[in-house]
């Protein structure tokens, strides 16, 4: 893959707004993993991630992103690239806020998430999850939101 546009070009059809002056927005994290085909079919068909992006785009280097549904922020699963070399499985307490902790759970367990039992830490709810590699992550319900 060749890309010589330049980077301050705009891709024609962005759906991306643009970045207002002084914000700091997170929209891609790192997450180790041993096996990329392995950890892409558990967060595409296991936990419901959207796949946006799979490509090779040199020898040896494979860039993998996909997104929690309506999230704003994504995951990338990577190899061949040092800047992003971290031990696999030592990712800890990524948070997936949901609406209804009960439903959300339910479809995980349907997937064949293993995740535990919803706890009440004083009246914010939490089930624990972690994929195939030990990154671990959570549910997470506000009532309020």
């Amino acid at each position: 893959m060749n890309d010589t546009s330049s980077a301050t070009e705009a891709p024609q059809n962005s759906a991306n707004p643009p970045v207002p002056p002084g914000t700091l927005l997170l929209e891609l994290v790192p997450v180790p993993v041993t096996d990329i085909e392995r950890a892409k079919s558990f967060y595409q068909d296991q936990l419901g991630f959207h796949l946006d992006v799979d490509v090779n785009p040199k020898p040896g280097i494979r860039i993998v992103q996909l997104t929690p549904p309506g999230s704003a922020c994504s995951i990338t699963l990577a190899e061949g690239l040092p800047t992003l070399d971290m031990p696999p499985g030592t990712l800890r307490g990524l948070h997936l806020v949901v609406a209804d902790i009960e439903a959300s759970r339910a479809e995980l367990v349907e997937r064949g998430v293993e995740i535990t039992e919803v706890e009440d830490l004083g009246g914010v709810f939490y089930a624990y999850f972690a994929d195939p590699d030990g990154n671990t992550w959570c549910l997470q319900h506000m009532p309020w939101r």
